[in-house]
Formats: C-alpha cells, structure tokens, sequence
C-alpha cells in the first residue's frame, strides 16, 4: 500500500520522515541532493525559528537549515 506523501515544511519537530521526491528547480535540487536529501534518506525536523522559517532539519548526521519555500517542494512519509 502506497503511504500519503506530505510537504517537508509541515513536518513538526521530533517527527521523522522518509525523503521520497524532490521537485524543485535544479540549482537548489543540486544542493539539496549534494546534502544527502535523496529518496530512503531519514530526516528529522530538529527546530523551528522564533518566525517559524526556516527550520533545521537533522540529515545523515548534520544539522541544516532548509527555507519553508524549498522545504515544500520536499516530499516525504512518515515514518512508522
């Protein structure tokens, strides 16, 4: 069964997520894949900005900060 994918930016922090598509323009696409954000990657949404954007994302290891506008264009699952 095919699992409902979500937007990376409505992810709320302590959730974990598996990375399936992103569909964004390819300058940040080449960034976002050089970071590790490719399909099977785990991310888990560390923290929120007191604005609410952006929001730092834990992948492979590192902690990065990803834009609300190019964090939308991520999409993921759930981890079970």
């Amino acid at each position: 069964m095919k699992k409902k994918l979500y937007p990376l930016h409505c992810m709320q922090i302590g959730k974990k997520v598996i990375v399936r598509k992103v569909e964004t323009e390819e300058s940040i696409k080449r960034r976002l894949l050089d970071i590790g954000m490719i399909d099977g990657t785990e991310i888990e949404c560390v923290l929120k900005s007191p604005f609410g954007d952006p929001h730092a994302y834990s992948i492979r290891g590192a902690l990065i900060a990803i834009r609300n506008d190019d964090a939308s264009s991520i999409l993921v699952e759930l981890k079970d």
